[in-house]
């Protein structure tokens, strides 16, 4: 790549990848340090500088507390953290590749662009040009309170991280090109968390003709699973978000808006803070703070903006993995018999292990259907009842993404693709193997890294396999290529979706009774 870089706010250098054919750009600032008055505002341009800024190093974390995706970062922490950083092999400006645009997981709590799992030298090397970026975290992310509504124009507040991912993506626009990417074909694409924000910027008009293709990873549900309300799909209404905004306000003592604003920034860290007044059918809480449909970011839940077809029309693909939403794998069970209750976060699905707490569930959730659930799902032991949970959490998770498929797609024009990720992966130093919640991430990113855990030669198949589906994905819209296993986009006429891991190819969604079920028990529940 030619060095430097010019964009609107300055001439920028990178430094050689690994591989020298490839440059990377490190903590680019998109928008300005949103600190003192700029606390709780949208995102501003950042300040033009002089000469040529050396991005050698990635920009501070956003403020968050302990977790284990920021272990081991030699990062500091900082409210001024909105950077990004970009991957390209293009040799000049004139190349156009296409552009994915990750954004990164964690409740909306937690989590970097700077996190090695998100290393794009190797989609880079694949062609593409990719774009990681920090947003807003926590309370400084999606606080919203009645005075923040007030002092908007939009009579809006509460979406600060959101806005945060619609100012790099604009970022995008006005510069890519200068490096080697094409601005009319960006992929935004994220995991958990990120997958959240993936769908809420579908559904945001603030972001219409500023990307072309969406990527979800886990938890795109259909908008009557009850699911959703504590996942990384979950929002609050605005009324609800000011309420509790006010409250965690007024226990840190703040008298006012601007008191408020000149608090340090380690005394609005939230921890583990949850959304204890969201019924969910089961122990699971969704962390307090998360987007809000305001009415401007985000103009309606899920159901009100697919019946009326006000999404972007883009290309997606979405889907979920085995090892995740409370399944977990056999060789696992004993061991969780034995710990018995885990200890809670924000958003985490239960586990039950137990004939006693899988029938006491299967009560919670289902009511007067729970004798039905449990015929179909049947358990006389505690590793029968083990199983037939994972079972039924498998069931919902591609019954659930194949009616939000249904429901995404009435309006839409271009294809969606669903996938079922069954892979095992020793990532994240995960022993016993398992393919669970972001064990995907590696096997997409190319990112089999001989010293973060120990991989096989099936592991670099797999993962040539997948990171190739998403690269042709982000480059044409179409995750098939040569050489590839096809891949049927979705289509409501077939129960199908397609696994992807240790298999590749279509698998039924679930048996035609189960499917049945779901669907009449979610129809017992309220749209969101």
């Amino acid at each position: 790549m030619r060095n430097p870089v010019e964009t609107e706010s300055g001439l920028v250098e990178g430094i050689p990848g690994r591989d020298r054919s490839l440059t990377v750009f490190r903590g680019i600032p998109y928008a300005a340090p949103p600190v003192g008055e700029l606390r709780w505002r949208p995102p501003q341009p950042p300040a033009p500088w002089p000469g040529v800024r050396k991005t050698q190093s990635f920009g501070p974390m956003c403020p968050q507390a302990p977790n284990p995706e920021i272990a081991g970062l030699d990062l500091p922490m900082s409210e001024d953290c909105l950077y990004l950083n970009v991957w390209t092999g293009a040799d000049s400006a004139e190349e156009r590749r296409p552009v994915l645009v990750w954004i990164y997981g964690g409740g909306f709590r937690v989590g970097t662009g700077a996190s090695p799992r998100y290393d794009g030298e190797n989609l880079a090397r694949k062609g593409l040009v990719v774009v990681t970026f920090n947003y807003r975290l926590g309370a400084f992310g999606f606080l919203a309170t009645p005075e923040l509504s007030e002092e908007s124009e939009h009579h809006a507040s509460g979406n600060y991280g959101l806005l945060d991912s619609a100012a790099a993506l604009r970022w995008v626009q006005d510069n890519i090109a200068g490096f080697g990417g094409d601005p009319d074909r960006v992929t935004i694409a994220g995991q958990s968390a990120g997958a959240g924000s993936v769908n809420f910027l579908a559904m945001s008009p603030l972001t219409k003709g500023l990307f072309q293709r969406a990527i979800a990873q886990s938890h795109a549900r259909y908008s009557k699973d009850p699911e959703l309300r504590y996942l990384a799909t979950s929002y609050r209404a605005l009324a609800d978000a000011e309420r509790a905004g006010a409250q965690y306000a007024q226990e840190r003592g703040a008298r006012s808006l601007a008191h408020l604003r000149s608090l340090p920034w380690q005394k609005l860290v939230d921890g583990d803070a949850i959304d204890a007044a969201v019924e969910t059918l089961s122990s699971a809480k969704p962390p307090l703070f998360r987007p809000v449909v305001d009415g401007w970011v985000i103009p309606g839940g899920y159901e009100e903006t697919y019946a009326k077809g006000l999404q972007n029309d883009v290309c997606y693909i979405a889907g979920n993995n085995l090892d995740e939403s409370g399944a977990v794998p056999e060789s696992t069970f004993a061991a969780y018999q034995t710990a018995g209750k885990k200890a809670f976060r924000p958003g985490m699905p239960p586990v039950h292990v137990t004939l006693e707490d899988y029938r006491a569930a299967a009560e919670q959730k289902f009511g007067p259907m729970a004798e039905e659930f449990l015929r179909l799902y049947p358990a006389g032991t505690d590793d029968e009842a083990a199983r037939a949970s994972n079972a039924a959490v498998r069931d919902n998770a591609r019954i659930s993404t194949f009616l939000w498929a249904a429901d995404w797609a009435r309006h839409a024009t271009h294809p969606a693709y669903t996938y079922f990720w069954t892979h095992a992966s020793p990532a994240q130093g995960q022993n016993p193997r398992r393919a669970f919640h972001s064990s995907e991430i590696e096997f997409v990113f190319g990112n089999l890294d001989p010293g973060s855990a120990e991989w096989t030669d099936e592991d670099r198949e797999i993962a040539q396999i997948m990171s190739g589906y998403w690269a042709n994905f982000v480059a044409t819209g179409d995750p098939n290529g040569p050489e590839l296993p096809h891949w049927p986009a979705y289509s409501p006429d077939s129960d199908a979706v397609m696994e992807v891991g240790d298999g590749f190819g279509l698998i039924p969604v679930a048996e035609p009774s189960r499917i049945d079920f779901w669907k009449r028990f979610f129809n017992t529940q309220q749209a969101w």
